[in-house]
């Protein structure tokens, strides 16, 4: 293995040679699945079975990214498989299954001081860190960049085995044959893989997996619509037939129910009234468990099944007591002090900063309310406590961290603390949190049973964080041409980022977490500040806030209100200017002609009429990563509010594994961006949102989805992650439409009624 310099750096701040030593020396974890009757282990990844079922373990959680889908495809497509004989599996907690994309790309978490030196994949620090943390977390679209180059050489690995395997029967070298479609050949012969796998498992790999000489791919356009997928996907038919598995399906022998209600959100809540003499008499109700105080208090009620537990909950009318409960008026008030009179820190900065000091010429706000997930599936887990173990199903975006949580919960040992992984339906980056897991588990271990532990809809609203607030003042100075010679960024935004990393990586609770970093500078709460055209001079600031809101990641994050500001404000300069707002981007994006292309063929696909004359059209791009879309809306003023008529949508995400989930992701996206757009936001009094339904979240139903087109840029680039692009541009198209349609500029989100 080589030794970079950077990694010399690292044994050296480690504790020199000894350390460096240490981090270079091999590790080795058992294997996670073990196989079952008639199957064979290749690895951590693959098990063949005698019946030839391919068996593909996960080690992402679904949530409708398609990733039960993604990596069995890339594993099938190396190994030379029948996609009608593969299967794919949940895998278990593994260090096997590190995320070194997501770890590098969160270095700055869990090393805040020298992020850089941590931040690339195949990183000595970033891979020890993963592993000893066993950081298996599902987010930032990371899956294809962490682990299709260890699916493809497992694949590859077990090709060449069962390759062995049936060169050694037919007496020819193992290179000869040829593996494809569930078969060995070799000129005339032919053998499935079932009856080869057990000869082939006790085969070793060779040093080096010969890999096909091209990954998968697909190609756009070629499946056009009504057309045969290649890769449809697995877990489709049984989310259509309801055999898919989700936390709330577990049963269990002797299972009882709990529902819960949580205090408000505040730094100190508890438990101050709860009449239990009202349930006492109700069939099926058991009793009651609760944290009566603290950063979050709750109280359950446990009944034989859920109907009951939540009505003794409903007729005992649990009440509760808040200090300094959060206040939407409050965070108003510090949002806005902050942004006009606190210190910022420079996150980036380029050019001549004389041009962008003081007050520059052209200065806009624009605000992003708190909004909350809306997730299809409500927070829901089982928890048995036996034999001096806790089982756990749960469906969760941190496996690790969850059990780590569990086991401080109850005084456990981690390794007591069994998580099986289950799909989420629908997390939006909400799963990240885990407080419902380790109610759960305090549950189970009071009532000694297995019990499943389900929120209402309403405490989901009351109990989950929102995302943050943020306000910015954007500023620029344009040219004798209208064009931008200066450009400064000004965005107030709690240390958001680094709020959550101290939860998830240290444990923390909300306002512990809060207080710690809230005022420190987080550029992770600024990503995609940097707009992607070519301006000269350029200052971005972050202005850091105490709000008393502890807040959470949301899909699409920081670019869901970076690309919200940059996109209306250029748009405005753009007509400030005289100039058409396609025409005005492309002159700033002769760097990044993969970004044009996209503005060009959107236009095409759109019929852009220039976004004049009231035309209703809107226009909007940004970049995510190696992953670039424009998007063209068409949005009207009615009597009810907004109107989206249309989206068109064009996006460069690298190398397609899966065309049709990419145009999942990207159409996903437009419609959950459209309903931050619309709706979703909370304000909060005592501690308690304004709202705690979905009628009351101004969603769009499926009678207001606009129709929608998307494209894909050819393109032989990395894979790049669609699912968070179309969140983050939506909101800024549709915006720009509105001042088409209207003459009115929205620059606030969401958009309410009275706006328009």
């Amino acid at each position: 293995m080589a030794v970079s310099r950077r990694s010399v750096l690292i044994g050296a701040l480690a504790g020199g040679g000894l350390a460096l030593g240490y981090m270079l020396r091999p590790r080795s974890y058992p294997l996670p699945l073990q196989p079952r009757e008639g199957e064979f282990a290749f690895d951590a990844w693959i098990r063949i079975g005698t019946d030839g079922v391919v068996t593909v373990s996960v080690p992402q959680v679904e949530m409708g990214q398609g990733v039960t889908t993604l990596v069995p495809q890339i594993v099938a497509h190396e190994l030379g498989a029948d996609w009608r004989q593969v299967a794919a599996e949940p895998a278990p907690v593994s260090a096997l299954y590190a995320n070194l994309a997501l770890a590098a790309k969160w270095a700055p978490l869990w090393m805040p001081l020298l992020p850089s030196l941590a931040d690339e994949p195949d990183d000595l620090l970033t891979r020890r860190w993963a592993e000893s943390h066993v950081f298996d977390v599902t987010a930032d679209g990371t899956e294809i960049a962490a682990y299709e180059a260890g699916a493809r050489a497992a694949a590859a690995s077990a090709r060449a085995m069962l390759a062995q395997a049936a060169a050694a029967r037919w007496s020819v070298a193992w290179e000869e044959c040829e593996v494809a479609n569930g078969f060995v050949t070799h000129e005339n012969k032919k053998l499935p893989f079932g009856p080869l796998a057990s000869e082939a498992a006790r085969f070793s790999p060779p040093s080096t997996p010969p890999l096909r000489p091209e990954a998968m791919a697909e190609r756009p356009g070629e499946f056009p619509p009504g057309a045969r997928l290649s890769y449809p996907r697995l877990d489709l038919p049984s989310k259509v037939d309801g055999s898919w598995t989700f936390a709330g399906d577990v049963r269990l022998p002797d299972m009882v129910f709990a529902a819960i209600r949580h205090g408000p959100i505040g730094r100190k809540t508890f438990l101050s009234d709860l009449d239990e003499s009202a349930a006492k008499d109700m069939l099926g109700f058991l009793r009651t468990v609760g944290s009566p105080e603290g950063d979050a208090a709750w109280v359950a009620a446990v009944a034989t099944d859920g109907w009951a537990a939540e009505q003794a909950l409903t007729r005992m009318e649990p009440g509760f007591r808040v200090a300094a409960g959060a206040e939407s008026d409050a965070v108003d008030t510090a949002m806005d002090e902050a942004l006009h009179n606190a210190d910022a820190h420079r996150i980036h900065s380029a050019g001549d900063m004389a041009l962008v000091k003081d007050r520059l010429p052209i200065q806009l706000g624009y605000e992003v309310s708190p909004a909350i997930h809306v997730t299809i599936e409500t927070a829901a887990a089982t928890a048995w406590l036996h034999d001096g173990k806790l089982e756990l199903w749960v469906g969760t975006q941190a496996p690790q961290a969850t059990r780590e949580a569990v086991a401080a919960a109850l005084g456990m040992a981690v390794r007591d603390v069994v998580l099986y992984p289950v799909a989420i339906g629908g997390s939006f980056d909400r799963r990240l949190e885990f407080g419902h897991a380790v109610e759960a588990a305090l549950i189970a271990r009071e009532v000694g049973k297995p019990v499943q532990l389900t929120w209402t809809r309403r405490e989901e609203f009351r109990a989950g964080l929102p995302r943050a607030p943020v306000s910015a003042v954007m500023a620029a100075r344009p040219d004798t041409d209208g064009q931008i010679a200066g450009w400064r960024a000004r965005i107030t935004v709690p240390a958001t980022a680094r709020e959550f990393g101290r939860r998830l990586l240290g444990g923390e609770a909300p306002y512990e977490a809060l207080e710690a970093v809230a005022l420190d500078a987080d550029p992770m709460a600024l990503e995609g500040a940097v707009p992607p055209y070519a301006i000269p001079n350029l200052a971005i600031d972050h202005v850091p806030v105490r709000v008393g809101l502890p807040t959470a990641r949301m899909r699409g994050n920081a670019h869901g209100w970076t690309a919200f500001f940059n996109e209306s404000f250029v748009d405005e300069l753009a007509h400030k200017a005289g100039r058409e707002p396609l025409s005005y981007r492309m002159a700033m994006l002769g760097h990044d002609p993969r970004l044009a292309a996209c503005l060009q063929r959107v236009a095409a696909l759109a019929q852009w009429g220039g976004g004049s004359d009231a035309s209703g059209q809107g226009l909007a791009c940004h970049v995510i990563g190696s992953g670039r879309i424009a998007v063209i809306a068409s949005a009207r003023r009615e009597a009810e509010g907004v109107r989206v008529d249309r989206l068109s949508a064009v996006a460069d995400v690298g190398r397609i594994l899966n065309l049709d989930i990419a145009r999942q992701q990207i159409e996903g996206g437009l419609v959950f961006g459209l309903g931050l757009a619309l709706g979703c936001a909370v304000r909060y009094a005592g501690g308690r949102p304004d709202s705690e339904s979905l009628a009351a979240m101004g969603l769009p139903t499926l009678a207001d989805c606009p129709a929608i087109e998307v494209d894909f840029i050819e393109s032989k680039e990395d894979p790049a992650d669609p699912g968070e692009l179309g969140v983050a541009a939506v909101a800024p198209a549709v915006a720009n439409a509105l001042f088409s349609a209207t003459g009115l500029r929205l620059r606030r989100l969401p958009f309410f009624a009275e706006d328009v």
